[in-house]
């Protein structure tokens, strides 16, 4: 998709470097937020305090309001400067989630991964996306109906 497109599906859409848009406030009320993808760039900006524009902003008020902050980490390998910013960014009481493929749900395509890594991400903030295959549990009438599709 285009950034267009993206921003259609939005009802609000705020400039990166907006400081001053209301998300950059504590009295903004939100769940928390979800950054995904997330850079190592953007991970250490919220480890170290460092809030050079909207999205680091949010992120340092997200925990500073004791909110729940979801960082999917996209790249790897790793080097020990970026797990201590993961270590530091997890003390602050972000949390940690590479979209890694849970395999047992048996995924057929690369929809099936991603369907999941942002259902379990979801799940933090106690959003069922109910596309989501749990261990232990039978596959929901929607995942079934999706699986059966991509079979034929």
């Amino acid at each position: 998709m285009k950034v267009r497109e993206v921003e259609e599906l939005a009802r609000i859409v705020h400039r990166v470097d907006d400081i001053g848009a209301p998300i950059a406030s504590g009295s903004f009320r939100t769940m928390g937020m979800l950054i995904a993808p997330c850079s190592i760039h953007t991970l250490s900006e919220i480890a170290y305090g460092t809030t050079s524009n909207l999205l680091t902003r949010a992120a340092d008020v997200a925990l500073k309001e004791r909110r729940r902050l979801v960082m999917m980490i996209r790249e790897t390998p790793l080097h020990l400067g970026h797990l201590r910013a993961m270590t530091l960014a997890t003390e602050a009481d972000a949390i940690i989630m590479p979209p890694v493929p849970a395999l047992y749900g048996r995924p057929t395509c690369v929809s099936d991964i991603v369907e999941h890594s942002v259902g379990r991400a979801l799940d933090l903030f106690g959003v069922d996306a109910s596309t989501l295959r749990r261990w232990g549990e039978e596959l929901s009438p929607k995942l079934a109906a999706h699986n059966a599709e991509g079979e034929n």
